[in-house]
């Protein structure tokens, strides 16, 4: 089977398929303090992202090599030159592009536990003839370097002349023959060439094929190669998972699919900021969990006791939610709504037991003036916190929240029909979210209210206002969203009126197939601001998925400056597969026009008495998408 290394690279790069230097490798002034190396050090391991032979993503051999004495660096070192620039291929693919050369030229039929084999074979095929090159070798700091921060000099870059030859007794080049190339380079100014070539002779000259980056300048060929070695480190970056080669899928290929799909998502905005940023923190902390996993099993000796046991299978434990987790983001169906993360429910109260109802009053001190315009009869509880008010709730309370500002994690699982309502202005009784929390406020139920409040979303990824089931009313709130806006999932259905919403990454409101809104008075502004490298991927004001068709009904509400269209009518991609491309016109294609008419009459949505005004793309539109698979 065929095993890869290389350097390390961030997953959430604007664009992967470039490969660029790091500030160390640009400024040839860095200089690194070498530090002392013990006469005995043993050779220590570095990690690495990419898959290595043993699987477990530590890297080869690894010894730190440094001036032995402790003494500076002779004069040799100073002559260092600045490393020539390596090859950057103009574009990253798009999603079609990468299923194309993914799942079809390079796996095609090929199960996980092939995978490597079918990058190495493309790699063989796109080196061809062409044997020899120069190219930047680029290995981890501590390989070479002692005391040596990572953030200063994230690898180690040298110059060197590559000669590929295929390993004796195998098939494939699995490893590449390098030799210091002239004149001497790197990107660590003060590193003595004899601790490279001293490096290099442990490692008998074969360093791993996705280590080496070609230089530009050198030719077709040889930027040919330099683009199939940056598809493969992208593939193990960004495709595989560590349990791929574990697990039996009978279509790898249509995995790899998913996953393309997820990370265009990714990076052309579909999916907000927020909720990407957790994506990438839950696979980290997956790695994390596995390299743990392996090191403590590792470290047993002898017989494992009960105490191991146990603790293996903790750790097992762990890292097995995580690749569920993850696992529900490779499909397109579940991840439809939000970063699925496992949640605790409360179970629904229901009505309470005597069958009267309770207004429960949040303020620090309640005095007869605060209650003067409750009815005679009215049961009033008092609370000095939001949070202890809803926990005291059942279905048909009332909370009357008093100005100041609060937090309330039982927003996020509103399971009893209450009502919610601020005293006063809205803009003087302000909740926000709990920024560690992954929902603000989630609504399942039939009968759930907010009124004159002010929601404010500091770090949640879920949308300000999600609607699971049932219905909500928001009434004269201010919505002002950091990730994604008010959420309405299929079957669920929303009713706002006088509301303002701003701010949000995504769309301001955003409708799952299905769902029912009815949208009267309200102002939605500055949404879809999350960065696009395709504007027209812009979700803008308010977001339709269709199959089946929302339901939306809206009146008299000013829809301005959000990036994209005023209300964005979204299909799947097959819909815009029928289009005979000859119809299309340069300014915005009569076809279109004729579906957008067509989605309009079919979804029965009157926008005549709204107002739109400087959004990015109009007032109305379609955005073909693939968002859902079959």
């Amino acid at each position: 089977m065929a095993t890869w290394c290389a350097n390390d690279s961030s997953e959430d790069d604007d664009v992967v398929q470039e490969t660029e230097y790091d500030e160390s490798e640009k400024d040839p002034t860095i200089n690194v303090d070498l530090g002392e190396k013990a006469a005995n050090d043993p050779p220590e391991e570095t990690s690495s992202c990419h898959k290595t032979a043993d699987g477990n993503g530590e890297n080869y051999k690894g010894k730190k090599l440094l001036n032995p004495d402790g003494e500076q660096p002779d004069d040799s070192a100073r002559e260092t030159q600045i490393l020539p620039q390596i090859y950057i291929p103009k574009k990253r693919l798009t999603c079609e592009e990468g299923v194309a050369l993914f799942c079809n030229q390079i796996l095609g039929t090929c199960t996980a536990e092939e995978a490597d084999e079918a990058i190495a074979f493309y790699i063989t095929e796109q080196i061809g003839n062409k044997r020899s090159w120069t190219a930047v070798w680029k290995t981890p700091p501590d390989a070479l370097l002692l005391n040596c921060d990572v953030e200063d000099v994230p690898s180690v870059g040298v110059l060197v002349q590559v000669n590929c030859t295929p390993c004796e007794g195998k098939a494939l080049p699995l490893h590449v023959t390098v030799s210091v190339a002239e004149p001497f380079s790197s990107n660590v100014a003060n590193i003595p060439r004899e601790l490279v070539e001293e490096v290099l002779k442990e490692y008998d000259y074969l360093v791993p094929i996705l280590d080496v980056y070609p230089v530009q300048g050198l030719g077709s060929e040889v930027d040919n190669i330099a683009e199939a070695l940056e598809h493969a480190r992208f593939f193990y970056d960004f495709l595989w998972r560590d349990w791929d080669d574990e697990e039996e899928c009978s279509e790898y290929a249509g995995q790899i699919e998913k996953r393309l799909q997820l990370y265009d998502h990714i990076q052309d905005g579909t999916i907000p900021g927020p909720i990407s940023k957790r994506y990438h923190t839950t696979l980290e902390e997956y790695r994390s969990k596995r390299l743990e996993l392996t090191k403590f099993q590792t470290s047993i000796c002898g017989e494992a006791t009960p105490g191991d046991a146990v603790e293996c299978w903790k750790k097992y434990y762990e890292m097995s939610m995580l690749c569920g987790l993850l696992k529900f983001w490779e499909d397109m169906r579940l991840r439809s709504h939000g970063p699925f993360y496992s949640r605790i429910y409360k179970c629904r109260k229901g009505h309470r037991p005597t069958g009267k109802k309770m207004t429960h009053v949040v303020a620090q001190i309640m005095t007869t003036d605060m209650i003067k315009n409750f009815s005679l009869d009215t049961l009033i509880q008092q609370h000095d916190s939001l949070e202890g008010a809803l926990e005291s709730c059942f279905s048909g309370d009332m909370v009357v929240i008093f100005p100041g500002e609060y937090q309330a994690d039982s927003l996020a699982s509103l399971t009893d029909d209450i009502h919610i309502k601020g005293a006063g202005e809205r803009q003087e009784v302000v909740i926000y979210s709990e920024p560690t929390s992954d929902n603000f406020v989630a609504s399942k139920r039939s009968q759930v209210t907010l009124q004159d409040l002010t929601l404010v979303q500091r770090g949640t990824c879920d949308g300000i206002v999600v609607v699971e089931s049932g219905q909500m009313t928001l009434k004269n709130c201010v919505l002002k969203c950091e990730g994604t806006g008010v959420c309405v999932l299929t079957g669920a259905s929303l009713f706002m009126t006088n509301c303002e919403v701003t701010g949000a990454q995504g769309a301001g409101i955003e409708l799952y197939p299905g769902s029912v809104a009815e949208l009267h008075q309200n102002e939605i502004h500055h949404c879809s601001n999350q960065t696009s490298k395709d504007p027209k991927n812009s979700l803008g004001g308010i977001n339709m998925k269709v199959l089946p068709e929302p339901q939306l009904r809206m009146s008299d509400n000013y829809i301005h400056d959000n990036h994209g269209y005023g209300v964005t009518i979204l299909v799947p991609d097959n819909i815009q597969g029928n289009v005979n491309e000859d119809q299309v016109t340069a300014s915005g294609d009569k076809n279109e026009s004729g579906q957008l008419a067509k989605a309009i009459q079919k979804l029965s949505l009157n926008t005549s008495t709204n107002k739109f005004d400087s959004n990015s793309l109009g007032d109305l539109g379609l955005l073909h998408k693939m968002w859902f698979t079959s």
